[in-house]
């Protein structure tokens, strides 16, 4: 690797106060605390199986309510990814899970286009919560990460009956999307992968 594939992040606003460290070519280590146990274990999924080094404090205004903090850490991580990826040179680009969990499935798929979308049709059940996390939660976090990453993210959950199984599907389905996604292709040229030479 000729570059060390590693960035730090910071935001802090009236609401929340966020650091991030983020190693792309690690191997899966997670120090991750958000004051949301839930959120902190689909974190810690996501960054074993994209074999992700991350280091994430977030503190918050969780006694009014979570969205604040799981917005603004979307936001963190997709700009420590964009960053973390500099110029782009020579990455696969594109990235595709299927993972199961039990009864349940997550389709991930994603493109670090430099285009930000995303699709997301989980069969969840109406107003679903795990203790106190509330499931639409999941969408707030993944379109402030895709904005800041620009990046195209498709998400599918199209059946299940766990709850807590969709969602880890879903965490773990996008770590793995986005190490192949990042991982370098040995073949490729030493440019961004687009016709129009950049991203």
């Amino acid at each position: 690797m000729s570059r060390a594939r590693r960035a730090a992040n910071e935001r802090k606003t009236k609401e929340t106060a966020i650091s991030l460290e983020l190693n792309l070519d690690g191997r899966g280590d997670y120090r991750v605390k958000t004051g949301m146990p839930f959120f902190d274990h689909m974190l810690s999924l996501m960054c074993r199986h994209g074999l992700m080094d991350v280091r994430l404090r977030a503190k918050g205004d969780v006694e009014v309510d979570y969205h604040h903090t799981v917005e603004d850490v979307g936001i963190v991580l997709g700009k420590a990814l964009r960053e973390a990826l500099g110029g782009m040179e020579g990455i696969r680009r594109y990235g595709f899970a299927s993972v199961p969990m039990d009864e349940s499935i997550a389709q991930v798929s994603l493109d670090i286009s430099g285009r930000p979308y995303l699709l997301y049709k989980a069969a969840f059940p109406a107003r679903g919560k795990i203790k106190d996390f509330d499931a639409g939660l999941i969408e707030d976090f993944l379109l402030a990460f895709t904005a800041s990453a620009g990046m195209t993210l498709h998400v599918q959950v199209p059946y299940g009956r766990n709850l807590h199984h969709m969602i880890e599907a879903i965490f773990k389905a996008l770590g793995r999307a986005l190490m192949e996604a990042v991982s370098i292709e040995p073949r490729a040229k030493k440019e961004p992968p687009s016709t129009k030479g950049r991203i």
